[in-house]
This record gives structure tokens, sequence and C-alpha cells, in this order.
């Protein structure tokens, strides 16, 4: 029934759903549930990967458990609000949406998660604490995550003075960064690709294809970084009219 709890035989159609690759929406229909419950429950416990239905089925459990009892009826609560008047619970679904996002480009599950984390903080900012509390996973789990981001130069770390955490940051120019440096690296690879065609002949099968390799990866890569050079102009004109707009307004 909507709106009632899972109960175990849930959670494992849940896990029979998740075995054959079904996606969230698909295994909400089966349950007739919301697929934003699906979501929440499955990301609560391990993530798609890691997901057990009698080990989530125990954990529901105790949380119900450890929840303070309440005299009469409860109230129907309304979704709860940010400083901003967001709804949490439609932020929370957007999160898993990134992070589904990030998984099918190739991330993996606890990166694509710090990632869509820190896409969500307002600060752009948050600590290795911060991060174990809001995914409820382990140090280890956020310490090599983060270690992986930062290799991809796709966050960055700083320590602010006074303070003994680290920060981990999230910004325009790491991203912008980031894909500059891919652009390069692709770069870089077609001229292996060349040398490698004329190691094996040019007019060679072998030497035809990495050819062809090089050729694509040299094209894209100059086209993207000629358009990388122009985005810093482009996005202080976007952010000039969008404060024209609101100085207007």
């Amino acid at each position: 029934m909507p709106g009632a709890r899972l109960t175990q035989q849930d959670r494992r159609h849940i896990a029979a759903g998740l075995a054959e690759r079904l996606s969230y929406s698909e295994i909400a229909k089966r349950l007739e549930r919301p697929t934003s419950t699906i979501t929440r429950e499955v990301m609560r416990n391990g993530g798609p990967n890691e997901y057990r239905a009698d080990r989530a089925h125990r954990t529901a459990g105790r949380v119900r458990r450890n929840r303070p009892a309440s005299g009469g009826r409860p109230a129907v609560a309304a979704p709860p609000s940010d400083a901003y008047g967001r709804n949490m619970d439609a932020v929370h679904d957007y999160e898993q949406e990134l992070v589904q996002l990030f998984m099918a480009i190739g991330l993996q599950q606890m990166m694509s998660r710090v990632l869509a984390c820190l896409c969500v903080t307002d600060s752009g900012s948050v600590t290795a604490a911060d991060l174990t509390r809001r995914l409820a996973v382990s140090p280890a789990s956020v310490s090599k995550a983060v270690g992986q981001l930062e290799n991809q130069e796709i966050i960055r770390r700083e320590r602010e003075a006074g303070h003994r955490n680290d920060r981990y940051i999230i910004g325009d120019d790491i991203l912008f960064r980031s894909i500059v440096d891919n652009c390069r690296r692709n770069a870089a690879l077609a001229q292996t690709a060349y040398k490698g065609a004329g190691v094996l002949g040019p007019e060679t099968p072998a030497g035809v294809r990495l050819t062809g390799l090089g050729q694509l990866l040299e094209h894209v890569s100059r086209g993207l970084l000629q358009w990388m050079e122009q985005w810093p102009q482009i996005r202080a004109a976007q952010q000039a009219t969008h404060t024209a707009g609101h100085t207007d307004s």
C-alpha cells in the first residue's frame, strides 16, 4: 500500500529488481510506491551494489525502536525545508539522481555520492566528518573517495586558519581545470596513437585504426580547448546579466 512502511517482502522485491538491473522507477512501479521511496531506501542501505534486503529490514527496525515515543496520534508533518524555503525531500531525491548520473559516466559509487553531496551544498565545501555523517558511511570510505576525486582534480582540499579539519571544496574553477586537463591528456593520447601508427605501419589495419583514433582525439580536444578558452568571458557576461536583472527587479 503506498505510504505504508516497506515490509521485508517489499525489500526482497527491491533486491530482486536491483539484481535484474531495473531502474528505481521500474521497481517502484512493481511495488506501487513512489520512486523517491525506493531511491531513499536503496541509498540509505549501501546503494544498488551493496543493498541487502534482510539487513536493510533489520536496520529499519532498529531506527523505529530508537525513535522517542509520543503520546496521541502523530500529526502529518510537512516536508522539511531549509533557510531558502526548499523542500528537502525534493533536494534529497535530486541528489540521488545526481549520484546515478555520475555513476553512469564512470565514477565509482562513493565518489559519486561525495560529489553529489558537494553539488547540493550551498557553501560548496564540507569536512570529512560532514560527509561521514551525511552519507552514513565509514571515515575510511570517505577518505578513499575524496582522495580519488582530488587525484582527478575535481575537488580540492583546504585547511582554514585556526581549524584542525580539512575542508573539501568544489567550484566552477575546479571543474574548469579538470575539463581542460582532460583535454590535454586526450591530446597527448592522440600523439601516442600517431606514434603507434608509425611503429606498426600507417597503411596496416592496426596503423589505420590508431591513426583514426588519434584524429578523433585531436579533433575533440582542440575544439573543446578552444571553447573552454572562451568560457571565462562567457561566464562573466552571464553573471553580469544575472546581477543586472536582480538589480532591475
